[in-house]
């Protein structure tokens, strides 16, 4: 039955090879002779190309469509392999559905095929393979799609580039990106690697906001033609590199196939000096800039998420190290960054834990060796980075104000301490607690009543407490500080300027503001580090600031006190007391205590820091 195209009907009626009788029509209760014609009539002039193909997989019978499709007679394809005419057999996975409906294990097998028209352009045909009921052949119908294709393509173009500047858009660089990323790392030529610029316009806002929007369009399309210039001049041949807009002002270059950090940094250099090149847009001439994050990487490891993270926080620094220039990724920039970041997420929750403890520094008369008071330093001991010192943390709580949640406890833990030390030692003269007070906790709480409620809490006399402001915070004080800290004077408590000399030295406002002691900074004192060769001008200005704050009534600290010589020149200038490791470092409460009524303190203490 394989090469035969036609049967006899039960009235001798000539059929279609694809109506082949059942055992029913044989048994003379099928269709009549009429009926068969209507068949075979509509088989031959239907628009869809089709076939019926017996159990071996060869053409019973094709009609007039299938025939104009492949370029042939209808009668030239009888007993041509079916799967050879629309190319089934040329992947495992259709040539193996093909044969299951042929085979009568599958009802219906759908795909599509790229196959040749016969004036030579590409066709796209969908291909449907579905039994004939009653026999063992199978209907094969061909339907054109290159036109559904066609418009598919086109939306596609549509919803995968930008409108603007006609560049791929944020959805297909990502599957690129993805592509890129999962392709193995040992094909031929490939270096495992992959690179990124990822850049924005520095300014584009104000093009848009004082020339209107059209304008920027016009910048922004100007900007991708340059972007794509330098991506092709950069690329190897053949190899040209993926540019995408992703949003607003913001390009990304991808570079697959990188060869190394200075393939990224040569290109990023030609995209700088592309964009610094004026543009004439609509009889405006406009320059402008762009700061770029490069990154690159072995591409085995490294996700999209992650690559992209990376170039924006490289994009960060650019922009932060002043624009119009391309940054490195940095590793260890990005290992603080993330650790600082880790910090600020979990600073406040760290109050509440009671993770921050308060070790002291004692302040010890250079005239006797007395210890006067003692410096409250806090330490936050961190679950995952260990002890942290006030450097790592106070000004990430400065920036997202849980300073004052901070400062508040410093200060209520420092003065519950100070009055339990007056309380157990009270044949020594007490010790007066200084602690570090931030300019935010003055602003954005009440720390007037802060302090008054601690001390009444606790009962700390209001001149055992000393409040430690930097020189520059105290500098041109006027309002709301300058109110807190005469408030705070006129309740007994005490105000020092903490690292004086490193901010303005404006000694006039010394006169206006109620403070009472001055801290000098460790660096006048470093200065007399060479005993043997001591600066002579740090000296002398050392001794001017001295009288000065006598003059005016304050007393004088000298920070950083660490050998016995610096101690004996800054006693023979008139400093009061002194604060370093010549004494202690900072330590427990309990070693304080040990302090108290252990006499005059000249040699360093053997205290753990």
């Amino acid at each position: 039955m394989s090469g035969t195209s036609e049967g006899q009907g039960p009235a001798g009626v000539a059929v279609p090879g694809n109506v082949r009788p059942s055992v029913t029509e044989r048994d003379g209760m099928g269709p009549s002779s009429a009926d068969l014609r209507d068949y075979r009539a509509a088989f031959n002039a239907a628009q869809l190309a089709m076939a019926v193909v017996d159990h071996e997989g060869l053409v019973v019978s094709a009609n007039d469509a299938l025939a104009t499709l492949l370029g042939t007679g209808a009668a030239d394809l009888r007993a041509h392999c079916a799967a050879d005419l629309i190319d089934l057999a040329s992947d495992a996975r259709t040539w193996h559905a093909y044969r299951e409906v042929l085979r009568g294990r599958r009802s219906r097998f759908r795909c599509t095929r790229r196959l040749k028209h016969p004036d030579g352009r590409p066709l796209w045909a969908e291909v449907t393979v579905a039994p004939v009921p009653g026999t063992g052949d199978v209907l094969l119908s061909v339907a054109d799609i290159s036109d559904r294709r066609e418009l598919h393509a086109r939306l596609r173009h549509l919803q995968l580039h930008d409108p603007v500047t006609r560049l791929p858009n944020r959805t297909l660089f990502f599957e690129r990106l993805t592509a890129a990323l999962e392709s193995s790392p040992y094909d031929d030529g490939s270096t495992g690697r992959i690179g990124l610029c990822y850049l924005d316009l520095d300014g584009f806002k104000a093009v848009n906001d004082t020339l209107g929007h059209r304008i920027g369009d016009r910048l922004l399309a100007a900007v991708a033609t340059r972007l794509t210039e330098c991506a092709d001049n950069s690329g190897a041949q053949g190899c040209g590199h993926l540019v995408a807009r992703l949003g607003g002002d913001e390009f990304a270059i991808l570079v697959e196939e990188s060869t190394g950090t200075e393939q990224l940094a040569d290109l990023a250099r030609s995209v700088l000096a592309a964009l610094q090149q004026p543009f004439d847009l609509a009889g405006q001439r406009l320059s402008v800039s762009a700061s770029i994050g490069v990154v690159e990487r072995a591409a085995a490891g490294t996700s999209a998420t992650g690559l992209m993270q990376a170039a924006d926080t490289t994009l960060y620094w650019a922009k932060e190290d002043g624009r119009a220039r391309w940054t490195l990724f940095d590793p260890e920039r990005n290992a603080h960054r993330m650790t600082r970041q880790a910090l600020s997420s979990t600073l406040r929750p760290a109050v509440e834990r009671g993770e921050f403890t308060l070790e002291y520094q004692p302040l010890v008369g250079l005239a006797d060796g007395v210890t006067r008071g003692v410096e409250a330093l806090v330490r936050w001991n961190h679950p995952q980075f260990g002890t942290l010192t006030p450097n790592r943390f106070v000004a990430i709580a400065e920036e997202d104000g849980s300073i004052v949640q901070l400062g508040r406890w410093v200060l209520r833990t420092a003065c519950r301490q100070a009055r339990r030390w007056q309380l157990d030692h009270p044949g020594v003269e007490p010790l007066f607690v200084s602690v570090n007070v931030a300019v935010r906790q003055v602003w954005d709480s009440d720390l007037v009543a802060d302090v008054a409620d601690i001390l009444a809490e606790t009962g700390l006399p209001p001149h055992l407490l000393q409040l430690e402001l930097t020189e520059s915070a105290v500098m041109g004080s006027a309002g709301r500080p300058l109110q807190a800290l005469r408030a705070l004077s006129e309740m007994g408590v005490q105000i020092a300027i903490d690292d004086f000399g490193t901010g303005y030295s404006n000694l006039a406002y010394l006169s206006r503001l109620p403070v009472s002691a001055l801290k000098l900074d460790g660096t006048f004192v470093r200065g007399f580090q060479d005993e043997a060769h001591a600066n002579p001008a740090d000296e002398t200005i050392v001794e001017a600031l001295v009288e000065l704050a006598h003059r005016l009534g304050l007393t004088v600290t000298a920070e950083c006190v660490e050998t016995s010589g610096q101690a004996s020149r800054l006693r023979h200038i008139g400093c009061d007391t002194g604060q370093g490791w010549l004494y202690s470092r900072a330590v427990a409460p309990e070693r304080i205590a040990e302090m108290l009524g252990a006499g005059p303190r000249a040699q360093p203490a053997g205290a753990s820091g």
